[in-house]
Protein backbone atom coordinates (compact mmCIF):
# COMPACT_ATOMS: atom_id res chain seq x y z
CA UNK A 1 0.00 0.00 0.00
CA UNK A 2 1.20 3.70 -0.90
CA UNK A 3 1.94 6.35 1.70
CA UNK A 4 -0.33 8.17 0.35
CA UNK A 5 -3.48 5.38 0.36
CA UNK A 6 -2.34 4.64 4.17
CA UNK A 7 -2.38 8.30 4.90
CA UNK A 8 -5.68 8.88 2.99
CA UNK A 9 -7.22 5.79 5.01
CA UNK A 10 -5.69 7.58 8.55
CA UNK A 11 -7.13 10.32 8.18
CA UNK A 12 -10.26 8.87 7.71
CA UNK A 13 -10.24 7.43 10.66
CA UNK A 14 -9.46 9.83 12.82
CA UNK A 15 -12.07 11.90 11.10
CA UNK A 16 -14.59 9.41 11.55
CA UNK A 17 -13.49 9.09 15.37
CA UNK A 18 -13.71 12.22 16.19
CA UNK A 19 -17.65 12.74 14.15
CA UNK A 20 -18.83 9.74 16.39
CA UNK A 21 -17.08 10.98 19.26
CA UNK A 22 -19.27 13.60 20.22
CA UNK A 23 -22.98 12.34 21.07
CA UNK A 24 -26.25 14.42 19.57
CA UNK A 25 -27.47 14.65 23.04
CA UNK A 26 -31.46 14.80 23.20
CA UNK A 27 -34.00 15.56 25.69
CA UNK A 28 -33.85 17.39 29.01
CA UNK A 29 -30.24 18.57 30.09
CA UNK A 30 -27.82 21.02 32.13
CA UNK A 31 -24.98 22.97 31.03
CA UNK A 32 -22.55 20.40 32.88
CA UNK A 33 -23.88 17.72 30.64
CA UNK A 34 -23.61 19.75 27.67
CA UNK A 35 -20.04 21.17 27.86
CA UNK A 36 -18.89 17.74 29.07
CA UNK A 37 -20.14 15.82 26.24
CA UNK A 38 -19.32 18.50 23.49
CA UNK A 39 -16.05 20.41 25.43
CA UNK A 40 -15.11 22.57 22.28
CA UNK A 41 -18.20 24.67 23.26
CA UNK A 42 -16.05 26.21 26.21
CA UNK A 43 -13.92 28.02 24.29
CA UNK A 44 -17.01 29.68 22.81
CA UNK A 45 -18.36 30.40 26.49
CA UNK A 46 -14.94 31.94 27.02
CA UNK A 47 -14.50 34.05 24.07
CA UNK A 48 -18.02 35.65 24.14
CA UNK A 49 -17.88 39.24 24.82
CA UNK A 50 -21.25 40.36 26.29
CA UNK A 51 -21.92 44.24 25.81
CA UNK A 52 -21.25 45.35 29.85
CA UNK A 53 -24.10 47.93 29.71
CA UNK A 54 -27.07 45.31 28.66
CA UNK A 55 -25.28 42.67 31.43
CA UNK A 56 -25.76 45.92 33.95
CA UNK A 57 -29.55 46.34 32.53
CA UNK A 58 -29.92 42.20 33.23
CA UNK A 59 -28.85 42.65 36.48
CA UNK A 60 -31.04 45.53 37.07
CA UNK A 61 -34.25 43.35 36.47
CA UNK A 62 -36.45 42.71 39.43
CA UNK A 63 -38.96 40.15 37.86
CA UNK A 64 -37.91 36.22 38.39
CA UNK A 65 -38.49 35.25 34.01
CA UNK A 66 -37.27 31.48 32.53
CA UNK A 67 -35.60 30.54 29.36
CA UNK A 68 -36.59 27.70 28.40
CA UNK A 69 -33.68 26.71 25.48
CA UNK A 70 -34.16 24.03 22.67
CA UNK A 71 -31.16 23.18 21.06
CA UNK A 72 -29.21 21.00 18.75
CA UNK A 73 -25.91 19.84 20.20
CA UNK A 74 -25.18 19.20 16.21
CA UNK A 75 -25.78 22.78 15.18
CA UNK A 76 -23.33 25.44 14.59
CA UNK A 77 -26.13 27.79 15.67
CA UNK A 78 -26.50 26.58 19.02
CA UNK A 79 -23.19 26.26 19.74
CA UNK A 80 -22.30 30.17 19.02
CA UNK A 81 -25.70 30.99 20.49
CA UNK A 82 -26.41 28.43 23.61
CA UNK A 83 -22.87 29.68 24.71
CA UNK A 84 -23.12 33.19 24.13
CA UNK A 85 -26.15 32.45 26.46
CA UNK A 86 -24.12 30.59 29.09
CA UNK A 87 -21.85 33.69 29.14
CA UNK A 88 -24.66 35.95 29.46
CA UNK A 89 -25.72 33.70 32.68
CA UNK A 90 -22.75 33.81 34.06
CA UNK A 91 -22.12 37.40 33.85
CA UNK A 92 -25.80 38.32 35.56
CA UNK A 93 -25.41 36.35 38.36
CA UNK A 94 -29.05 36.63 39.17
CA UNK A 95 -31.31 33.85 40.99
CA UNK A 96 -34.54 35.18 38.73
CA UNK A 97 -32.69 34.20 35.89
CA UNK A 98 -33.69 30.31 35.34
CA UNK A 99 -33.17 27.92 32.41
CA UNK A 100 -33.82 25.03 31.23
CA UNK A 101 -32.33 23.20 28.05
CA UNK A 102 -33.76 20.66 25.58
CA UNK A 103 -31.59 19.24 23.09
CA UNK A 104 -33.50 18.27 19.53
CA UNK A 105 -32.16 15.12 17.43
CA UNK A 106 -30.88 16.23 13.90
CA UNK A 107 -34.09 14.50 12.05
CA UNK A 108 -36.87 17.14 11.73
CA UNK A 109 -39.16 14.24 12.02
CA UNK A 110 -37.92 13.15 15.18
CA UNK A 111 -37.84 16.48 16.60
CA UNK A 112 -41.96 17.15 17.94
CA UNK A 113 -41.28 14.72 21.22
CA UNK A 114 -39.10 16.81 22.40
CA UNK A 115 -40.53 20.16 21.79
CA UNK A 116 -43.56 19.68 24.04
CA UNK A 117 -45.92 21.07 21.40
CA UNK A 118 -44.23 24.01 21.00
CA UNK A 119 -43.88 25.57 17.50
CA UNK A 120 -39.92 25.29 17.49
CA UNK A 121 -39.29 25.31 13.31
CA UNK A 122 -35.34 26.66 14.21
CA UNK A 123 -32.52 25.93 16.62
CA UNK A 124 -31.62 27.01 18.80
CA UNK A 125 -34.98 28.78 19.95
CA UNK A 126 -35.43 30.44 23.81
CA UNK A 127 -38.63 31.01 24.62
CA UNK A 128 -38.79 33.93 27.38
CA UNK A 129 -41.51 33.67 29.54
CA UNK A 130 -42.76 35.39 32.72
CA UNK A 131 -45.37 34.22 35.29
CA UNK A 132 -45.48 31.32 32.95
CA UNK A 133 -46.48 32.98 29.93
CA UNK A 134 -44.46 33.53 27.09
CA UNK A 135 -42.97 37.14 26.28
CA UNK A 136 -41.05 36.23 23.25
CA UNK A 137 -38.69 33.89 21.60
CA UNK A 138 -35.08 34.62 20.34
CA UNK A 139 -35.25 32.11 17.10
CA UNK A 140 -31.55 30.89 15.25
CA UNK A 141 -29.82 34.30 15.30
CA UNK A 142 -30.63 37.09 17.64
CA UNK A 143 -31.53 40.21 15.79
CA UNK A 144 -28.70 42.53 17.93
CA UNK A 145 -27.30 40.05 20.75
CA UNK A 146 -28.70 37.64 23.45
CA UNK A 147 -27.77 40.10 25.81
CA UNK A 148 -29.74 42.75 24.11
CA UNK A 149 -33.02 40.32 22.58
CA UNK A 150 -33.47 39.10 26.17
CA UNK A 151 -33.70 43.24 27.41
CA UNK A 152 -35.74 44.38 24.58
CA UNK A 153 -37.86 41.07 24.98
CA UNK A 154 -38.29 41.62 28.83
CA UNK A 155 -39.24 45.64 28.32
CA UNK A 156 -42.31 44.21 26.24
Amino acid sequence: MSRKALLFILVFIIGAAAAFGQTELTGPLVREQILQDHPDWQAVVSAYAPSAQAIDKLKAINIPFHVEVFLGTWCSDSKAQVNAFFKVLDMVDSPLITASYIGVPKKREARSQFTGGKDIQKIPTFIITVDGLEKGRIIETPLKSIEQDLLDILAR
